[in-house]
């Protein structure tokens, strides 16, 4: 019999990848839920969806009364729904907060009637981005890492204050209620159809309008990047392990390279011959950040295999092409981090 699947937040950039994977793999009957806030169903996203027989739910899930459309018991939950993005944490923190605090709680009190038997929870680096910056912690970054933030009153961190809530919540309320329940921390997992709020859609948005000279904002910096279908192969093989029960994963890879790195890349993909100029970076940004993943790689076999140039080659080449049919993008694009 097919594995019971909800993906809650299912059409988003992760969630759509985690669909497609999950149902290609064709031993699980796959449920969809999502408010769809980015837009209706997209092209891809519906034929996956009528090709694998995928049930779709769409609704408010900050509004409680909308768990009564999903199904009393499910084998696996997998916990995507949030709101995400640097320019929503500035620009409307308070319903970051309000949104993911409400998709955090309306969830975890559905469990209690709801059979399900087990939830992985997907969180990130940010949860812990203070802790490198105020006090220097080692990079690459363990899980045991303590969660920080350095400015409480920043707009910045309401992203990160809501998914630390969610990490200890989904933790606590699976030993109470009695499901089992891992955690993930995505580091900078990117790749075609990711959204239009998140760097590499900004370079070629900014390359294709010639902007020149080029502003690297942020130039010092430090990431490591994990394309999207290595994060995908590490949250299911988190939620398949016994071993991940109540325990916490950093997904992603352990290179770690500077933003001048990643933008002077995307430039040459791009064939810019341009000049370079350093810039400042956006507001509470992070001056390092890359995981180490040999905990997801000794208990769970993970192992990333995309490089990020190949990766970034693929992500490139997807976002010219969408830019250069002229349709209108569902999100706005890059804004200048001092505006």
């Amino acid at each position: 019999m097919k594995k019971s699947v909800l993906i809650l937040g299912g059409a988003g950039f992760v969630g759509f990848n985690l669909l497609k994977t999950l149902a290609e793999k064709n031993i699980y009957k796959l449920s969809l839920a999502d408010n769809f806030s980015r837009g209706k169903m997209d092209e891809s996203l519906s034929l996956l969806v009528e090709k694998y027989n995928i049930k779709v739910i769409k609704a408010d899930f900050t509004i409680p009364s909308s768990f009564d459309l999903l199904d009393n018991e499910y084998d696996q939950l997998y916990m995507l729904a949030a709101v995400v993005g640097v320019n929503n944490t500035l620009e409307r923190p308070h319903e970051v907060i309000r949104i993911n605090t409400a998709l955090t709680y309306n969830t975890l009190e559905w469990t209690k009637k709801a059979k399900i038997k087990k939830i992985l929870y997907t969180s990130t680096s940010e949860c812990y981005a203070g802790t490198i910056e105020a006090f220097g912690y080692k990079v690459p970054t363990p899980e045991e890492i303590p969660l920080c933030i350095e400015d409480i009153a920043h707009p910045r961190f309401t992203y990160a204050v809501t998914k630390m809530l969610g990490e200890s919540g989904f933790l606590n309320y699976s030993k109470k209620v009695g499901f089992e329940c891992t955690v993930v921390r995505y580091h900078n997992a990117f790749g075609p159809r990711m959204g239009f709020k998140h760097v590499i859609p900004h370079l070629v948005q900014r390359f294709l309008s010639n902007e020149s000279p080029f502003k690297i904002y942020g130039h010092d910096q430090t990431r490591s990047f994990s394309f999207i279908s290595d994060s995908v192969e590490g949250t299911i093989l988190a939620m398949e392990s016994e071993k991940s029960n109540g325990e916490i994963y950093h997904i992603g890879s352990s290179e770690e390279i500077t933003i001048e790195e990643l933008i002077k890349e995307t430039g040459r993909l791009m064939n810019y011959n341009g000049e370079y100029e350093n810039a400042p970076t956006y507001p509470g940004s992070v001056s390092r950040r890359c995981p180490d993943i040999t905990k997801a790689e000794t208990q769970l076999g993970f192992k990333p295999k995309v490089n990020w140039k190949e990766g970034l080659k693929k992500t490139v080449k997807w976002y010219e092409e969408f830019y250069k049919t002229g349709v209108e993008s569902f999100e706005k694009g890059f804004e200048v981090p001092n505006n």
